[in-house]
């Protein structure tokens, strides 16, 4: 029988923190708004953010993200330089969806798997492109099977 890592305390170190009242009575109040389990069940997914943010500012760690688009669609040949640089970086890019929110605004969503600074510079030339009202690159870490590897190129 597979245990809940979650639920097995057997495989969790413990630690103590000292903490202003009124931080605490703020992380408190968070907990209960946001539905956490428990403190330490915040404190690790506060912990966890902090520690991909790390590993994207070191800019060598293979990661998986999302590429958020929210464009113009009626702005000539954007959606084809969209699929261009999709297609140019296809060992990157694993999957996109984008969806019409009205006759000429879009959002795209672009799920790419890379080494951070490739990943960055990719979402840097598409948010720059004319038509292309905000984007942005959101990491997560490497949680999905690793396509992509940091010293060869995958096949597919």
């Amino acid at each position: 029988m597979k245990t809940n890592p979650e639920k097995d305390t057997s495989s969790v170190a413990r630690i103590s923190i000292s903490i202003l009242p009124e931080v605490l009575s703020e992380l408190d109040q968070m907990v209960e708004e946001r539905g956490y389990g428990s403190r330490s069940q915040a404190i690790t997914d506060m912990v966890n953010q902090h520690l991909i943010e790390h590993k994207r500012q070191l800019g060598n760690e293979v990661m998986v993200g999302t590429i958020t688009l929210f464009y113009d669609r009626s702005v000539p040949e954007l959606q084809e330089k969209l699929s261009n640089l999709q297609y140019k970086h296809i060992d990157e890019v694993i999957s996109s969806l984008h969806v019409h929110l009205t006759e000429n605004k879009m959002m795209e969503v672009i799920l790419v798997q890379g080494p951070t600074p490739k990943l960055q510079a990719i979402a840097n030339s598409m948010t720059v492109l004319k038509g292309v009202i905000t984007g942005r690159l959101q990491l997560m870490a490497a949680v999905i099977p690793q396509l992509h590897t940091k010293n060869s190129k995958t096949t597919r």
